[in-house]
């Protein structure tokens, strides 16, 4: 009897595993966006054939090509692609299929030009161009899920199909159609309980006259000043963004197998997406990162835009495209890396929890807007220095990619992000540089080899699990946010908080309190005046910083309670009030920026708090020398090491023993090693 329980016990496991299955990385995929579509019939064979040879092992295909698909009304095509996913799987490289909805067929727009996106102020989108539709129009949607259904129909069950990525760098991009409009009337009734007395009240529409007595009334986006108003339109456009790629993931699940994943790609400026509920169905999203390359390379943006979506994922991700060579829709960023940094920054994806890394594209185009946006080959399609070390890079991850996939990593450090205080702060500017400057933030944390997470905030989130928070102005937040930070300190946490933060409720209204409003005891001061300010100088120069003037554009007139001031401004009046303070509260200690800091000082700030925190230790490495690490699927601890100079750079292993994986050598503690300019080591103990 007992036998036969656990082998009962035994196949309702394997039931729920079965069910459970998902899509499993044993090694880190490598390759390219591909469009056969664009080139010559016979290059199909050719372009596999580099391929194999390059290692390349994933290609994704078909997002753009709705009106190769269906090139009219109702009549379908699809043998083309059938041979191009049949000879991929014979070749053994894996596909990623798009939805191809991004781009509409010429027919679409002609027949149902409501289809077609208005923005404000009578402006109007055309026929020409990609993402030029209302994404919520009904007849969009109709004939959107009839070519998704097609798609999925035929090759859902294709072996060579390992997932689908639905739609493509979704944003709102400014729709304001009609219905598009009523829609956002209709979320407004409902997050105010049909109340007009409540929604007047928060949003103060009484100003200017503004207040209205039916919701007929209730008036569009084009004229209006309202902040309040503006911030939640930003709020409706990430939730119909979320609404519109969950109901592509709804539809393309009814067809998938178990063992096939779906994505979504998005541009690593945040701002304009919910990555929460957008990447609610997805098991690897995805993200697309052009950065800077030759003497700009530095790995910040890739550690950037890896360090949010790994985060909001709470799982490892992919890079659904990055630059191969120059890149541009004209010909003025014609930027191709140095040798080595295609291969650097492949790594740089990798030591960020990226599973996958593809270029955008294989085969550089002969025509269209993006006729200067190279791929691996150039427009002469043979074989060059660019897919010289593609090949090279490929054959390393061939031997060592099951040591380096999926990497998990658990940093003591997070950054807060709000969209609605970046949306809020650039509607409502203070300064001519960034409103809300939070790659500042994390380039003076990467820059001194403090990892951190990005944790989006605007919903209440758990951060008890760090140790370190640093806050760029947290302009609009909600009182129950405000005080979970407040706990945070009073617990034992350490937070670096710059200005402007705590001053405007959720519906960006500014509190009728002594700013910093319910931040107040954790802060330990209170102002009541700001000013905007010149460059200025820090008296007494009190971080030892080479550059005289550090500070400028906005000044808090911070009156301390029971903070410390770190430092004043050199200035006859300003100086009367500290610019930077730090607050022992509870078990933890909360220190504040009251002004706009020059780099320098926001790494210099930060540097203190981190070392105190014990984050970092005081003789840490920092750039050129970068450092990413993690944990693999074996149990192991992989560190990266990144020289970003063209440099020779000598540091001391500070590490356990361990093995460089590449190269195969015994790395002992307190060793010398030297990092070859552009170069990457990684080590596993």
């Amino acid at each position: 009897m007992k036998t036969k329980i656990q082998f009962i016990v035994c196949l309702a496991l394997i039931a729920v595993l079965q069910a459970k299955a998902q899509y499993i990385f044993d090694k880190p995929l490598y390759g390219a966006a591909y469009y056969h579509e664009y080139m010559p019939n016979e290059r199909l064979d050719e372009d596999i054939r580099l391929m194999k040879n390059a290692g390349l092992t994933v290609v994704r295909v078909g997002e753009s090509t709705w009106g190769v698909f269906e090139p009219q009304e109702g009549v379908f095509e699809f043998e083309w692609m059938d041979r191009i996913i049949d000879k991929m799987h014979d070749a053994g490289i894996k596909v990623i299929l798009g939805t191809p909805t991004y781009s509409i067929p010429a027919w679409l727009a002609y027949k149902h030009p409501e289809v077609m996106a208005e923005h404000q102020r009578g402006n109007k989108a055309y026929y020409g161009i990609r993402q030029n539709i209302d994404f919520t129009n009904p007849t969009f949607k109709y004939y959107s899920e009839r070519i998704i259904r097609k798609l999925m129909e035929r090759y859902a069950q294709h072996p060579g199909v390992i997932g689908y990525q639905v739609d493509n760098e979704t944003e709102a991009r400014g729709v304001n159609n009609r219905d598009y409009f009523i829609g956002f009337r209709n979320y407004i009734k409902n997050k105010f309980n049909n109340s007009l007395e409540s929604l007047t009240k928060e949003w103060g529409m009484n100003y200017w006259g503004m207040n209205i007595n039916t919701w007929e009334e209730f008036y569009t986006r084009d004229g209006v000043t309202n902040p309040s108003y503006k911030n939640e339109w930003e709020r409706y456009n990430r939730k119909e963004v979320a609404d519109f790629l969950n109901w592509q993931c709804d539809i393309v699940n009814e067809y998938k197998r178990k063992d096939q994943f779906v994505t979504h790609c998005f541009m690593p400026a945040f701002h304009n997406i919910d990555q929460v509920e957008s990447f609610r169905q997805m098991q690897y999203p995805a993200i697309n990162i052009y950065h800077d390359v030759q003497d700009k390379q530095d790995g910040q943006y890739i550690a950037y835009a890896g360090d949010f979506v790994r985060t909001v994922a709470h799982n490892n991700y992919i890079v659904m495209e990055t630059n191969a060579q120059g890149i541009g829709w004209d010909a003025k960023g014609q930027y191709p890396p140095y040798d080595k940094q295609l291969r650097q920054n492949v790594y740089g994806h990798y030591a960020s929890g990226a599973n996958m890394v593809e270029y955008w594209h294989w085969a550089t185009l002969h025509y269209g807007q993006e006729t200067y946006w190279r791929g691996v080959l150039g427009h002469d399609l043979q074989p060059n220095r660019i897919y010289n070390e593609f090949k090279t890079t490929a054959e390393e991850l061939e031997k060592i990619g099951n040591r380096i996939v999926d990497l998990k990593k658990k940093n003591k450090v997070a950054i807060l992000y709000s969209h609605d205080s970046f949306h809020a702060l650039n509607f409502m500017p203070y300064t001519n540089k960034s409103n809300y400057p939070i790659d500042m933030v994390h380039r003076a944390l990467y820059l001194q080899n403090i990892e951190t997470d990005i944790v989006p905030c605007d919903k209440i989130t758990d951060f008890s699990g760090y140790t370190m928070l640093v806050i760029p102005p947290l302009y609009v937040a909600t009182d129950e946010l405000l005080m979970q930070i407040d706990q945070f300190v009073k617990s034992g946490g350490h937070v670096v908080m710059m200005h402007k933060s705590g001053y405007t409720n959720e519906h960006s209204a500014v509190r009728a309190t002594l700013a910093p409003g319910p931040l107040r005891n954790a802060c330990g001061f209170y102002y009541q005046e700001y000013s905007t300010i010149s460059n200025l100088a820090l008296k007494d120069n009190p971080f030892n910083l080479k550059d005289s003037k550090q500070i400028g554009e906005w000044y808090e007139f911070l009156i301390p309670e029971t903070a410390q001031p770190l430092a004043y401004a050199e200035h006859p009046f300003f100086g009367k009030w500290p610019v930077i303070t730090e607050n022992s509260y509870g078990k933890g200690k909360l220190t504040y920026i009251g002004t706009y800091p020059s780099q320098e000082l926001l790494e210099a700030v930060v540097k203190k708090v981190a070392e105190e925190a014990a984050v970092v230790s005081k003789d840490h490495p920092r750039f050129p020398i970068i450092e990413r690490a993690g944990v693999n699927k074996q149990g192991k601890n992989i560190r990266y090491l990144f020289n970003y100079s063209d440099k020779t750079q000598e540091l001391t292993y500070a590490y356990p023993q361990g093995k460089e994986l590449i190269s195969g050598k015994t790395l002992k503690p307190n060793e010398t090693i030297r990092l070859e300019p552009w170069d990457v080591l990684i080590v596993e103990w």
